[in-house]
């Protein structure tokens, strides 16, 4: 499941840093852990987005001028989406970086349909390389071009996959898997003298890494199930802190969405501890007036 989880913006023109998939990892996290379930605080299998909005670029980073903001979810949990916005929408205000925001409403968006060749997009970073504690691997730069890029790529799938639930059979059927980048954009990027691969931060166990993430259209060769997974769970690795999310090329996914209602989220959302705790007390105050 897709969604796109729309924002008030109550300071127009305020700011976060260019790359602030960290403040967003944060800040789910964090909502996370205070719903009070320990399944969804330890809870890997997503991925999103950083926020979309009207932006202008200056030295502090990326400033907000529309009213409203929006950051994409995925997850193949339709449970763990409705107990997030559940949870989310508990908060009137919320703060990250300097921006101020309030939720207002979720959409959902509609699976395309996936078949053995799909052309994809980044809107979050690729990271392939999982760094090491004061080292620079993280940071190593590889060749989208190279069958190395490809390989990492399938490995770490596989990998994830395999976490998810899908049997040694299943996985073994994957075996075609292969990422061709687009060589005009990557032609056009280095005529230019841009960069589509960059060094990013990523928080882990509350310790600063430095990472290469890789941004650029590609096409996918592998199975439907393989090509679903990536799509809803990200490509590469720290998907679950904002990186690999992908989208389909060439197309516009604010017109395949449907309205998503905080009644959905509320029946597939799980109860949280403080909610069976207010129940179990209501149900003893219900017993001790039936003994009287």
């Amino acid at each position: 499941m897709r969604v796109r989880i729309i924002f008030n913006l109550k300071n127009r023109g305020a700011n976060v840093p260019f790359h602030h998939q960290f403040l967003l990892a944060q800040l789910i996290k964090g909502i996370l852990m205070q719903g009070g379930d320990s399944t969804y605080s330890t809870y890997g299998f997503y991925n999103f987005s950083g926020l979309k909005g009207q932006t202008k670029i200056s030295r502090n980073g990326l400033h907000f001028f529309s009213s409203k903001v929006t950051l994409v979810l995925s997850s193949p949990s339709e449970k763990f989406i409705g107990y997030f916005i559940k949870n989310l929408f508990a908060y009137p205000k919320i703060e990250m970086g300097n921006l101020i925001l309030s939720p207002d409403s979720v959409e959902e968006e509609e699976y395309p349909e996936l078949t053995d060749v799909s052309k994809f997009i980044c809107i979050s970073p690729l990271v392939l390389v999982v760094p090491g504690f004061n080292d620079s691997e993280g940071k190593r730069f590889i060749s989208p071009e190279s069958d190395s890029f490809s390989d990492i790529l399938y490995e770490s799938t596989i990998d994830r996959m395999e976490q998810l639930g899908y049997t040694p059979e299943q996985l073994s059927s994957f075996y075609k898997f292969q990422l061709v980048p687009d060589a005009d954009y990557l032609a056009r990027i280095r005529d230019s003298q841009k960069k589509f691969a960059r060094i990013y931060p990523v928080y882990d166990q509350d310790v600063k890494y430095e990472v290469r993430g890789y941004t650029f259209p590609f096409r996918l060769y592998a199975s439907p199930e393989v090509q679903s997974f990536v799509f809803t769970c990200g490509l590469g690795n720290f998907t679950h802190k904002g990186f690999g999310m992908l989208d389909i090329a060439n197309s516009d996914p604010a017109k395949r969405t449907k309205a998503f209602t905080f009644e959905q989220a509320q029946a597939k959302a799980p109860e949280t501890k403080e909610k069976r705790k207010r129940e179990e007390v209501s149900q003893e105050e219900v017993s001790e007036d039936e003994s009287h």
